[in-house]
């Protein structure tokens, strides 16, 4: 997981971005070393995440440049035993 790039496009007070963080911490991600792009704090940054994803809401997740998408999306993909694929994937 040395190579493992994670970007989160997110905000301070979202629940479901905790909730992902707490997710990937629980797969063993460090999750300081976790790319957390805040569009509260860079508001100009909200354009680029809906220009890269087509989505207005938090939090937008990338794993080594894949687009996964929300929260829901990563649970799906724990829940298909498929997010550790994509976490190991170098």
């Amino acid at each position: 997981m040395s190579n493992l790039k994670i970007t989160m496009y997110a905000s301070k007070i979202c629940p479901y971005c905790n909730m992902a963080l707490a997710l990937l911490k629980k797969k063993g991600i460090d999750i300081h070393l976790i790319n957390k792009i805040l569009i509260n704090e860079q508001p100009e940054l909200r354009e680029k995440m809906i220009e890269l994803t087509g989505k207005k809401t938090v939090p937008q997740i990338f794993i080594n440049g894949v687009y996964v998408g929300g929260y829901d999306d990563l649970q799906a993909l724990e829940n298909e035993g498929k997010l550790d694929e994509l976490l190991n994937r170098e």
